[in-house]
């Protein structure tokens, strides 16, 4: 569930400057059709989905390969509860001063099949600033980037399987999928279970957004009730008072309704 904005070729750097809004949507809505017509069921997003014109670069195309788990997890990140530091989850005060934009707080409850909380779990959270810029090299688009917003925050969910964190709602962005292409607002999560090698990526929109339609991303997952796992609620519980508004969504791991992961 992530734009790839690293990796091209020559077919899809062709199809890309070849396409239109009008096209993508209609490809959407093609798919969407034949899909509503079949009797299977898709809750995870669609490896290769054309309208997402590099989805062919963002999955396997040759037989897996076994590993060794034990060894991979020697190379890779290690993380302990004394790592995270509370202030990591407050994205709004990670610089010398405030970042610009619509404060807001997201919070939620990580939660296998069953409903029971995922305790102790580390989740991160990527996402661009207000105008729709990220920190990255290669997001070039003019947008103003602000000195005071990293837009990369990590917590640990307690014993409930909770999460919080408080940061600027992110704007929509331009990406090089296919002309006049634009992402819908959203944040990026990763989760990474008890070890390294059970990290899943996802994504999190905003209810009411009117670029769900034309965001081939967005649209691979195809079915419109698991799609909807991926938008969060506005709760006004959440908010605080002349500070934040505020945001629910839970993540589900497993069982018959859960949330839709990327997968590589």
């Amino acid at each position: 569930m992530t734009e790839n904005k690293k990796q091209s070729s020559p077919t899809a750097d062709s199809d890309s400057a070849s396409s239109s809004q009008a096209d993508i949507t209609a490809e959407i809505a093609a798919i969407a059709s034949d899909y509503a017509g079949g009797t299977a069921v898709e809750t995870q997003p669609r490896l290769d989905y054309a309208p997402y014109r590099s989805s062919l670069l963002r999955h396997p195309t040759k037989a897996i390969q076994h590993a060794d788990p034990e060894t991979i997890e020697l190379y890779a990140p290690v993380f302990g509860q004394r790592d995270i530091g509370a202030a990591e989850a407050d994205l709004t005060i990670q610089a010398s001063g405030e970042p610009i934009g619509e404060r807001i707080v997201v919070t939620g409850r990580v939660l296998d099949g069953d409903g029971r909380p995922v305790r102790r779990q580390l989740v991160e959270v990527w996402q661009a600033n207000a105008a729709g810029r990220y920190i990255h090299l290669r997001d070039q688009h003019p947008a103003p980037i602000d000195p005071n917003f990293t837009g990369v925050g990590r917590t640990i969910t307690d014993d409930e399987g909770r999460y919080t964190f408080t940061t600027i709602k992110p704007g929509p962005y331009p990406w090089k999928n296919h002309h006049n292409a634009w992402r819908p607002a959203h944040i990026h999560f990763s989760l990474f279970g008890t070890d390294f090698t059970q990290r899943l990526v996802t994504q999190m929109y905003f209810p009411g957004d009117p670029l769900f339609a034309l965001d081939p991303i967005y649209q691979s997952v195809v079915d419109p009730v698991a799609r909807e796992r991926l938008v969060a609620t506005y709760d006004h519980d959440v908010t605080q008072h002349e500070w934040a508004t505020g945001y629910t969504w839970d993540i589900v791991l497993t069982g018959s309704h859960p949330t839709p992961m990327e997968e590589s």
